[in-house]
């Protein structure tokens, strides 16, 4: 379901412009507009869920389908090789700041732990 004033959700309905670098029925993936590395993608579905803590069984699917998008996008901005970061932000305390769950690719550089 689709929320009116979620930023996220007007970018994958095309209300809002991106950059979009992948798409499909399920997600879209678009550039970070505060990037914390060289390269840094934003993977989101198109169905609004707030945060991680928000997903079901039911969400498996997309879920699985999201983790099988990553690689593809990293491999399509030349991550594959050398690697990449994945995250996940959930809610405040995690660094979440929009609430539309979403996966951030960082790569680029290589990346220090712990990520601060």
């Amino acid at each position: 379901m689709r929320q009116q004033d979620c930023i996220f959700c007007k970018i994958a309905a095309k209300e809002v412009p991106a950059k979009i670098i992948y798409e499909d029925e399920h997600v879209v993936a678009f550039p970070d507009i505060n990037p914390a590395a060289p390269v840094h993608v934003l993977v989101v579905p198109k169905r609004h869920i707030p945060h991680l803590c928000e997903t079901c069984a039911d969400d498996i699917p997309l879920l699985g389908h999201i983790m099988t998008v990553i690689p593809k996008v990293a491999a399509e901005l030349g991550l594959a090789e050398d690697g990449f970061r994945t995250v996940v932000n959930t809610k405040d305390n995690g660094g979440q700041t929009v609430y539309h769950i979403h996966w951030h690719i960082l790569g680029g550089r290589f990346m220090s732990w712990p990520p601060g």
